[in-house]
């Protein structure tokens, strides 16, 4: 696999080779001082050489293999041979322990120390392939996982936990840092960051408790045979986000901030009085600008383009319609992003504010004390705002008071829940608006959904059977043209066939016999005009191109829009 290891002097190797110049090696010399980090990373790093080419260069001055972890089908049970801490520390990775040689995979092989280390450890020599360092911190981050730590912790709590009135006792005690109630929410958020989660459930039951973790949109349960720990777990996050620990017989919200693994996350806090105990849902936030824009979101450019323009617009009303959890928010904070310029007022009525924007006036909704959607929408008038984000059209008042604003010269942005972008209409009558006011304001209607991802790693073609033929003719495509793909499950995706989530849009721009049907309250007009309507791309449209680029699966498509699909 691998000839025996030698020092080299990588430096000195990528000037001679011209890769780099003797300036540059000393430039990158400095900052590797200055970071600590390898002198590889370092260069990469400082842009002098693409990571390819450093492999390449590398794999053939040593004599070793070069292996995409991305694609590699590794065994977590092996990978874990070699303790987390070592792992991450050297830069080494067990991709195989058969019974002649170890296989080893480091991001530098000139590096002996490590290979010395992992040697030891392994009681043997190995052989050598090197790896992206990248891919390798995602594989220690998807495969050293907290279940086992959860559970060990979750014990040792539940040995100080005999009643309810030592759970004040270990609250006491908590202030300290390795104080095991501390210590197991730590490992549950870094399980939850390192797996991507987007909600962490933790419910107790009549003898157990269910931590569970919303990955792309499914849960994931990890079952805790104790229950008696429950009350600490559930006191402590709610101490973390200042509500009342001793109301249990209440639902109580709140919020707090969190730094985990190098991530700023906010999170939201939401309790719930069950017949086993107050039940936690956690919704994980993460301070990430880059993930409002419109390219990443996975809307088509034709769509995008279209968006655009119409957000430049100095008045009008743009819905975005969906399911709870189908990124409507996002989309909308993408859209702000997009106008969020000095020469404009943005004002926003949130419930809650999920993402903090500089130069913008964010409220948040607050019912009990007066502070509705309508109320704030009422007042943000009188701010003289160009911009105003309704966070959603929940009854008739702020439902009109939204569309007069659309019409007297204030770009509105909202959202609503409905199946599709064509029957908003509908849901706007429904609510009491009038025709004539919808027909004025309206400018676009977007309707979205998210998608799973076919894992890249374990992706292969995909068998259609008869059925799988017949519903696609009947959906009108060529099952020949497609490239359908599916995810044979790995280490990577745990093993589900899917990794991330992209979304799916359904874009409408009103035109003059939607409009002229919406005036006079005709819904049967309306759809009839919306669907010959050369322009119209359905969410049953962007989902089946997912899946032709091999991007999703059909199975996948069928479970986000089989209500349209039935229809």
């Amino acid at each position: 696999m691998s000839a025996p290891l030698r020092k080299i002097r990588l430096g000195d190797l990528l000037v001679e080779q011209g890769v780099i110049t003797a300036e540059q090696l000393a430039i990158a010399l400095d900052e590797q001082k200055r970071s600590g980090r390898k002198l590889g990373g370092t260069l990469i790093a400082l842009g002098f050489v693409s990571e390819d080419r450093l492999l390449a260069l590398l794999a053939a001055q040593i004599g070793v293999e070069v292996v995409d972890l991305s694609h590699y089908r590794y065994k977590p049970e092996v990978v874990t041979t070699i303790p987390e801490q070592v792992a991450r520390r050297y830069r080494v990775i067990l991709l195989d322990n058969n019974a002649s040689k170890p296989i080893v995979g480091m991001a530098d092989p000139t590096d002996l120390f490590a290979y010395d280390e992992a040697c030891r450890l392994l009681g043997r020599a190995a052989d050598v392939v090197l790896v992206r360092e990248s891919d390798m911190l995602r594989v220690f981050d998807n495969t050293y996982r907290h279940s086992s730590e959860i559970a060990s912790l979750a014990r040792d709590i539940g040995k100080d936990a005999d009643s309810e009135n030592d759970i004040d006792r270990l609250l006491k005690i908590d202030d300290a840092a390795d104080a095991p109630v501390v210590r197991l929410l730590h490992s549950l958020m870094e399980e939850a960051v390192s797996r991507r989660a987007s909600d962490i459930h933790i419910e107790p039951d009549e003898h157990v408790l269910r931590i569970r973790l919303r990955v792309d949109g499914m849960l994931q349960e990890q079952v805790v045979p104790d229950r008696r720990i429950a009350p600490a777990v559930v006191s402590r996050v709610k101490l973390m986000a200042g509500v009342d620990i001793s109301e249990r017989r209440l639902p109580q919200d709140g919020r707090f901030n969190l730094n985990v693994k190098g991530k700023s996350l906010d999170v939201r806090l939401s309790t719930m009085p069950t017949q086993h105990g107050e039940s936690v849902v956690m919704r994980l936030l993460e301070h990430d600008p880059s993930r409002y824009e419109l390219e990443k979101l996975g809307m088509p450019a034709h769509i995008v383009s279209r968006f655009r323009h119409q957000l430049q617009h100095p008045h009008g009303m743009i819905l975005v319609t969906g399911p709870t959890g189908s990124g409507k928010t996002t989309t909308l904070y993408a859209a702000l992003r997009e106008i969020n310029e000095p020469v404009r007022k943005i004002i926003t009525a949130e419930d809650p504010v999920e993402y903090r924007m500089e130069r913008i006036s964010q409220v948040h909704v607050n019912a009990k004390i007066g502070l509705t959607f309508a109320n704030v929408l009422r007042t943000a008038l009188r701010q003289d705002p160009d911009v105003i984000l309704v966070g959603e059209m929940r009854d008739q008042e702020t439902v009109e008071i939204g569309l007069r604003a659309a019409i007297t010269g204030h770009l509105v942005l909202s959202t609503l829940h409905t199946n599709d972008a064509i029957s908003t209409a509908a849901r706007l009558l429904d609510m009491g608006a009038e025709g004539y006011l919808i027909a004025a304001a309206l400018r676009a209607l977007i309707a979205q959904r998210l998608i799973r991802r076919i894992c890249h790693s374990c992706a292969e073609p995909a068998q259609l059977d008869a059925q799988d033929t017949n519903w696609l003719q009947a959906m009108g495509r060529d099952p020949a043209a497609m490239r359908l793909m599916h995810g044979a499950g790995c280490a990577h995706c745990s093993h589900t066939g899917y990794s991330g989530r992209i979304g799916v849009y359904e874009y409408v721009e009103p035109n003059p016999a939607m409009l002229s049907a919406l005036r006079v309250g005709d819904l049967d007009a309306f759809g009839a005009a919306a669907r010959s309507s050369t322009h119209l791309y359905t969410l049953m449209d962007g989902a089946l191109d997912y899946a032709a680029a091999g991007i999703t699966t059909l199975d996948e498509v069928r479970r986000v829009v089989s209500e349209l699909s039935e229809a």
